[in-house]
């Protein structure tokens, strides 16, 4: 027997959740949702976290909507899927976040000054989380960094936990020096060819990159995606400029890939050129 969607509520929020409850019936859902459980359903929800990222760079409004609705999505089967064990159910995410969110924003709902810049309210909120987390179960200064982060994203953060107590380097200069030591020991682990001794260098030089971005306030996961994009628009040139010749990239060389490459990093900076001086 299914489940006529016209008994379900109106109201969008409580909706949501009713279909969701739907889908997880055991004797009338879906299967598939069915068979679920938290570890299966976090790579999606880290997923949708990213394409509401995508759609936000690309400033796409409409498809930001959808995908903000599926990143809910996901909050909803996490609720669910708590509810059903007795673990913790929407209500009480949503009521958790509401007492954090007024806690850590006293000078919106507390006496304390609102005449603050916003790098002080942030170094404000970080100290009310320091707090909370002494408070805790969390002791060490790196405790509770989620490791299911991207790499690069969970490097700056422990870099920055660490600074807060002085473990940091006073200049950037420093820290260049550091990218260019950390350089030559790849090169050096290159010539013993040792993947285990390669693979450690790679990832002490990308930990040490980390750092040049956060002493820049450059974000390390977003400068990568606009190299990414950079790298795709300037690659479909190529392929467009062959396709004019009836070609493809596999029939051509890379002196001549690398020619038009140059070709369609110079036309870039020409319009960017062009944009600068009509602005």
């Amino acid at each position: 027997m299914t489940i006529d969607p016209a008994t379900l509520p109106e109201a969008p929020m409580p909706r949501l959740l009713a279909i969701m409850a739907a889908l997880r019936d055991p004797e009338r859902g879906c299967p598939w949702d069915i068979e679920q459980d938290f570890a299966s359903i976090a790579p999606y929800t880290i997923e949708e976290a990213y394409e509401v990222a995508d759609a936000i760079e690309r400033q796409d409004f409409p498809a930001l909507e959808g995908e903000l609705g599926d990143l809910l999505l996901q909050v909803v089967y996490h609720a669910q899927m708590g509810a059903e064990a007795g673990q913790f159910t929407f209500d009480s995410i949503a009521a958790a976040t509401n007492a954090k969110m007024i806690a850590r924003h006293p000078h919106v709902f507390a006496d304390a000054p609102r005449d603050k810049s916003a790098q002080d309210q942030v170094a404000d909120w970080e100290a009310i989380k320091a707090a909370e987390r002494a408070a805790g179960a969390e002791k060490g200064v790196l405790d509770g960094v989620a490791l299911g982060l991207p790499a690069l994203l969970r490097a700056v953060k422990l870099q920055k936990r660490a600074a807060r107590v002085g473990f940091d380097w006073p200049e950037i200069g420093q820290v260049l020096d550091k990218v260019a030591e950390e350089t030559r020991e790849l090169t050096e682990a290159r010539q013993t060819m040792d993947p285990d001794a390669l693979e450690e260098e790679f990832g002490d030089l990308l930990f040490v990159m980390a750092n040049v971005a956060r002493h820049l306030a450059i974000d390390p996961e977003a400068a990568l995606r606009r190299a990414n994009a950079k790298f795709t628009r300037r690659f479909a040139a190529i392929e467009a400029a062959l396709a004019a010749e009836g070609r493809r990239p596999d029939q051509s060389t890379l002196e001549e890939m690398d020619a038009l490459w140059d070709q369609a990093k110079a036309a870039e900076k020409s319009v960017g050129t062009s944009a600068r001086k009509s602005g």
